[in-house]
């Protein structure tokens, strides 16, 4: 029999299988330890996943595998997520990972994304149901927690950026088991009040436990039936939870929420400026087309006759007085406003306040610097006595004292240590604890 044609070569064969593997399974999540793991110089990770009855190898490429939040090691318990394939070249059957979490978080994390999923196939996180923000928002309700670090960072950026918002905090629980529900309940009612032009739910960071509270079906479903405009700003921009993908907007982190909600009162105060240059520049410009339309008249008025050019004149003299006396008083305002200004520059720079203030100022510090003086004095005394006492313990007339003598040559005053030095006849002086003796050298031994 002919079998030549149902004859495969180990490289069809494993090509065979492998396609059937990936196109039989879709993406599969998989829990077990870690063991054999490898990272060469590549920066690819390779290592088998294992239970008490079987293993299977795997692998996670440098692009996935640098964006680990933790060091994958030996015995570790771990989720992972990945398509399965077969590697031809030695038959190997292994998974291609694109996502490994530490295995505490597998349920929470699988019960997030099926939630997730359901809630994106109804239509919940659909683009065209946000509502746009205000242009302008006048009064803003922050839900979170009033002594974290979310609120701070919120209220410092809305103080500088744009002080004139009302901002009104709604304190909750922001982790727990009650989170979601408080949370909730406030977003209804102050979605409800119809005081607020948006509203804020925001957090800091934390594990995927912290944040389940934002991850709760009916909080999603609150956000997205509010029809107050609602930001989501929870965590840091690495975090994603239901309430982000719910809300109108999603801001990585609570200070970006600020600065994505008001305006820069600089950016406002320059924008001010320049409408009113366009202002004045357009009430110059009107003022000019005015005037230029009252000569021409008055060009038409003269071919009436002295009395009308007469009555015109005086229309002219009038304007022109009136705008004067506008422009002084206007100038007389000004320097008002100015010789105000300067009087008050000058009060608060009086040499007679100025002098008592620096009287106070010393009488403060007299005090402190006699204190300081005593304080060195009696620290120098202390180390004085502490010298003396040591130079008293080496001191040759400490020794002198009990009861010795120094002897010395009394012609050049040499000291003299041993009886070698001095000869029968010689003169000494011995210096003693109470003055000195003068000696003769009767005899000399060793």
């Amino acid at each position: 029999m002919n079998r030549s044609a149902d004859v495969l070569t180990p490289a069809q064969l494993n090509t065979l299988a492998r396609d059937l593997l990936e196109s039989s399974f879709p993406l599969v999540w998989v829990e077990g330890e870690l063991g054999n793991v490898s990272r060469p110089s590549s920066g690819h990770l390779y290592f088998t996943l294992k239970d008490a009855r079987a293993q299977v190898r795997a692998a996670m490429f440098k692009p996935k595998s640098q964006w680990l939040k933790f060091v994958p090691r030996e015995g570790m318990r771990v989720l992972v997520r990945g398509r399965l394939t077969l590697y031809e070249a030695r038959g190997d059957y292994q998974l291609i990972l694109d996502h490994m979490e530490e295995a505490g978080e597998g349920a929470l994390r699988r019960a997030y994304e099926e939630l997730k999923a359901r809630l994106e196939a109804e239509g919940l996180f659909d683009a065209g149901r946000k509502r746009p923000l205000p242009a302008h928002v006048r009064r803003l309700a922050v839900i979170t927690s009033p002594s974290g670090a979310a609120v701070r960072d919120v209220l410092s950026v809305l103080g500088r950026r744009f002080p004139l918002l009302e901002v009104e905090l709604l304190p909750s629980l922001v982790q727990g088991e009650t989170a979601a529900a408080q949370i909730t309940s406030l977003l209804r009612q102050a979605d409800a009040s119809g005081r607020y032009d948006v509203i804020l739910l925001t957090r800091g960071g934390g594990s995927l436990e912290d944040l389940w509270a934002f991850n709760d079906e009916r909080l999603a479903r609150a956000i997205a039936a509010s029809t107050t405009p609602v930001v989501s700003a929870v965590g840091h921009e690495t975090d994603f939870s239901l309430s982000d993908f719910a809300a109108d907007l999603r801001a990585p982190t609570p200070s970006v929420a600020a600065e994505l909600l008001v305006p820069d009162q600089r950016d406002l105060a320059l924008r001010l400026r320049r409408l009113a240059q366009r202002l004045n520049q357009l009430q110059v410009h009107t003022l000019s087309q005015a005037m230029q339309r009252a000569d021409r008249a008055a060009l038409r008025l003269q071919a009436q006759g002295p009395q009308a050019r007469l009555a015109l004149l005086r229309h002219r003299q009038e304007a022109a007085f009136a705008r004067l006396q506008s422009h002084w008083r206007q100038k007389q305002e000004r320097r008002r406003a100015q010789l105000a200004h300067a009087a008050a520059v000058l009060r608060g720079a009086q040499p007679q306040r100025r002098l008592a203030a620096l009287k106070e100022r010393l009488a403060a510090l007299a005090p402190r610097a006699q204190t300081a003086i005593n304080r060195q004095l009696q620290a120098d005394a202390l180390r004085l006595r502490g010298i003396a006492r040591s130079l008293e313990a080496v001191s040759p007339l400490a020794t002198v004292a009990r009861g010795y003598s120094i002897l010395t040559r009394a012609d050049d005053g040499a000291l003299v240590r041993s009886s070698a030095q001095a000869q029968p006849g010689d003169r000494l002086q011995a210096r003693l604890a109470e003055g000195t003796l003068q000696v003769r050298v009767e005899t000399s031994e060793p």
